[in-house]
């Protein structure tokens, strides 16, 4: 009969496995970030960045009046507004059901515990289990780049890389709903950095017009439609998003000015600054309203803001040097963190991913199970403490009745004024374990094998729950490992200074803060943002100086986390510096001996196809040659606009010559809109095209179509400038020319002075020169043959990516 049981229990095992989703059986075949497996870039493609000045859009240009400049501004700045409300709106439903779900799941635990362990133990794995089944469910089936912070997508999306699918309105419902059951169910995660990436899907979104695919779109809306304007909107919902979870609308400025964006405009950050100041009245809205009870178990909680301000008042210069070793633990921990993750994650994606969804299912409810039985088993091996002396001045209730928010948890405990130091951590919901650790007023509250015990365990769960696929943000793992060893440090710091003024609480925040700058890198930004979240104002040198200290120790191994997520995703990040290599080689090194890839003016439909089926390059030289037979570079078409000419095929011509002989410009049949690629998709591909035998003799004219000014640097330019030059600026295609022969003129910083004079038709520049004389000769090369270089190369990001 055992035999039988056995062999039935095989069977159902078998059973349950089939029923669960196989990649193969689904239309997304993407691992968990829904990103190629490659390494090299090959699965993403370079933005626009730069704006294409073809005839099309100097027609467009010429027919927009002042009138038509101030709506554009108008609608920029309601979108920001929109982007506010939204991220803010967003924020508020994935926290009220983050507290509901965690609220219902601890009282309904501690009700079962009353009478039995085992049964509560039973009940709370089960709930937990069936939250991040639900989690994972929707990202692996629904939404597969939904799964981790998605931080390192948008820090490269707005480093001029575009990432298919990370902005899509399914990523955004997984992002939302993944992060709600992921966090609910107790997972070493946070929903700090899902909720960056929400917003920027709220604004790319937005800027799109909505979703076409779900029918979710209006036409009103599609306003902006080039890659530069919906980088500046993904902007501002990526401060929206941390200025949504942390309540901190400084901070989600200065993190998307420094983390996120390789560029910044004065203009920008007043519209950012702005969604920021909206986000925060809107969250402060929603708490206020729940304060009155409509909001369940959230109350007048849930978001994650940690208020200290009642405690340590001032710091001893002897107490410096304590500090200065939190700093140096956050960045040796910090460094191991990213390093032990990138190992796992590497080996998880070589080996786990990819067998499919239903392992990484799998996965996830094994993580699942393995977090609760931590949670719950650990804290009934502690034995319980007495509860201190009550203080009716500190508010601070012990033991903790079952259920309820505070310190001092009454877990597994034989008499009614006693309580478990470790559950008063383990078993609670991360928010809350943060403010009990961040706690004033509570010294001996927690003995040190306690918080040793759980530093080891929490720190060895969020090792192996980072990468798993669900939303993840690393924020609140940090900020629990930081705050645990820099309350181990203040414990020992009050023992041997003996001071009654010594907060330990205070030395958990400033852990917090030296492990996220030892594993993000962060600065300002985190600086700024644990000011605000603790609203502590006379704690900001203590932040700085253990944020520098960590920093500096983290440099020393490896990079940040979000740089490794990034190198690790195959996302060729442009980052802030060129490296040390770069100063001795050139231009003309970095194209290397490839042949470049170009067209004539006056292109053969046929051979268009030919070269567009032979390569995957996306920019092009156009040659025309002069009446000396001398080729000249006349500018870059891309393919993407060279596809949409293929499609339409209204600008085919019979004739080899070009529509216009005096080469100046003609009235053409298209509007820049239509050479805007859709925001993360593939647009139009060599595969949409359809010719027929007659199209394919026809010829193009690429004159009207190509952008006549691309940058162009000589060929013994240091590859250090020529790096600068393209992160600053955003570029996509970098052409690299001999060394010119003569000059044509130069321009200094008064030529580029321009001042309205009475006439509104007019413009006054300021010369350097001779006015006279200077502008004659400027003016007078505008209608002249200006002899373009021949091509040595053509830089694209990685080298960069093409």
């Amino acid at each position: 009969m055992l035999a039988n049981h056995l062999q039935n229990g095989i069977e159902t095992a078998r059973f349950v496995w089939s029923q669960i989703p196989n990649s193969e059986q689904s239309e997304f075949l993407d691992d968990a970030v829904g990103l190629s497996k490659k390494n090299d870039g090959s699965a993403v493609e370079s933005l626009d960045y730069e704006v294409i000045e073809n005839f099309a859009y100097r027609e467009q240009q010429a027919r927009r009046g002042k009138l038509y400049v101030s709506y554009l501004l108008v609608v920029k700045w309601f979108f920001a507004l929109v982007i506010g409300i939204g991220t803010g709106l967003a924020a508020v439903f994935i926290n009220i059901s983050v507290e509901n779900f965690a609220g219902w799941k601890f009282s309904l635990t501690f009700d079962i515990i009353q009478k039995s362990y085992v049964a509560g133990f039973i009940v709370y794995v089960l709930i937990n289990l069936v939250l991040v089944y639900s989690s994972v469910i929707i990202v692996t089936q629904f939404a597969p780049a939904a799964a981790g912070s998605g931080i390192p997508e948008i820090k490269g999306y707005l480093n001029g890389v575009d990432i298919h699918g990370i902005l899509l309105f399914r990523t955004l419902v997984g992002k939302i709903f993944g992060s709600i059951g992921s966090v609910g169910g107790g997972l070493a995660l946070g929903k700090e950095g899902p909720l960056v990436h929400t917003g920027a899907c709220i604004a790319s979104l937005l800027g799109q017009g909505g979703s076409t695919k779900y029918h979710l779109n209006s036409r009103w809306f599609q306003v902006f439609k080039s890659d530069r304007d919906r980088r500046d909107l993904v902007t501002c919902g990526c401060a929206a998003g941390v200025a949504a979870a942390f309540r901190a609308p400084v901070g989600g400025v200065l993190f998307a000015l420094e983390e996120v964006t390789s560029w910044w405009r004065s203009q920008l950050m007043w519209r950012v600054f702005f969604t920021s100041a909206i986000v925060a009245v809107v969250v402060r809205t929603a708490m206020g309203w729940c304060k009155s009870g409509k909001c369940g178990h959230f109350g007048s909680g849930g978001f994650i803001i940690w208020d200290i301000s009642d405690g340590q008042e001032d710091y001893s210069f002897a107490e410096l040097l304590p500090m200065a070793i939190i700093g140096v633990i956050g960045g040796l921990l910090g460094a191991l963190f990213n390093q032990l993750t990138l190992y796992i994650t590497t080996w998880r994606r070589n080996h786990l991913h990819k067998k499919g969804s239903r392992v990484k299912i799998v996965e996830a409810c094994l993580v699942s199970i393995l977090t609760s039985a931590i949670s719950f088993g650990l804290p009934l091996l502690r034995s319980c403490s007495p509860c201190p002396e009550s203080d009716p001045a500190s508010g601070i209730e012990c033991p903790r009745p079952p259920g309820m928010y505070g310190n001092y948890v009454n877990f597994y405990c034989s008499k009614d004024k006693e309580y478990n130091d470790l559950a008063t951590i383990f078993f609670n919901t991360q928010d809350d374990a943060i403010r009990n650790l961040l706690s004033a007023k509570t010294i001996h509250e927690y003995s040190p094998q306690s918080l040793l015990t759980f530093l080891v365990m929490f720190y060895a769960l969020a090792v192996v729950t980072f990468g798993t696929a669900v939303p993840a943000g690393q924020f609140v793992p940090g900020i629990m490992i930081g705050s645990t060893y820099g309350r181990l440090v203040g414990m020992f710091v009050v023992k041997f200074y003996k001071k009654p003024s010594i907060e330990e609480g205070t030395y958990a925040l400033l852990g917090a803060a030296s492990f996220l700058g030892g594993s993000m890198r962060m600065t300002v930004s985190l600086c700024v943002i644990m000011v605000e979240i603790t609203n502590n104002l006379k704690l900001l040198p203590l932040i700085m100086l253990v944020l520098l200290i960590s920093k500096a120790v983290g440099d020393a191994f490896n990079d940040g986390i979000y740089e490794e997520q990034a190198r690790l995703r195959g996302i060729p990040l442009l980052e802030s510096r060129p490296k040390y290599e770069m100063r001795n080689m050139t231009a003309k090194e970095a194209c290397g001996s490839g042949r470049v890839v170009s067209f004539p003016r006056i292109a053969k439909v046929s051979d268009v196809i030919s070269i567009l089926r032979s390569n995957e390059h996306n920019g092009f030289p156009v040659i025309e040659h002069t009446r000396s037979g001398e080729p000249l570079v006349i500018g870059l078409v891309l393919r993407s606009h060279l596809l949409v000419i293929l499609q339409s095929k209204i600008d085919f011509q019979h004739s080899p010559l070009p529509a216009d002989p005096r080469g100046g410009a003609r009235s053409i049949r298209h509007d820049s809109g239509e050479f805007a690629k859709p925001v993360s998709s593939k647009g139009i591909s060599i595969d949409d095209v359809h010719l027929s035998s007659d199209d394919l003799e026809m010829y193009i004219d690429l004159a009207p179509f190509l952008n006549p000014s691309p940058y162009i640097v000589p060929e013994d330019i240091s590859l250090t400038k020529v790096y600068n030059l393209f992160r600053q600026l955003g570029l996509r295609h970098l052409f690299v020319v001999p060394r010119p022969s003569r000059v044509l003129g130069l321009i200094t910083r008064k030529d580029l002075l321009i001042e309205d004079t009475e006439n509104v038709n007019t413009l006054e520049l300021q010369s350097t020169g001779v006015r006279s004389q200077h502008q004659n000769r400027r003016f007078s090369t505008r209608n002249a043959d200006v002899e373009h270089p021949l091509l040595n190369g053509l830089l694209v990001p990685n080298e960069i990516s093409d």
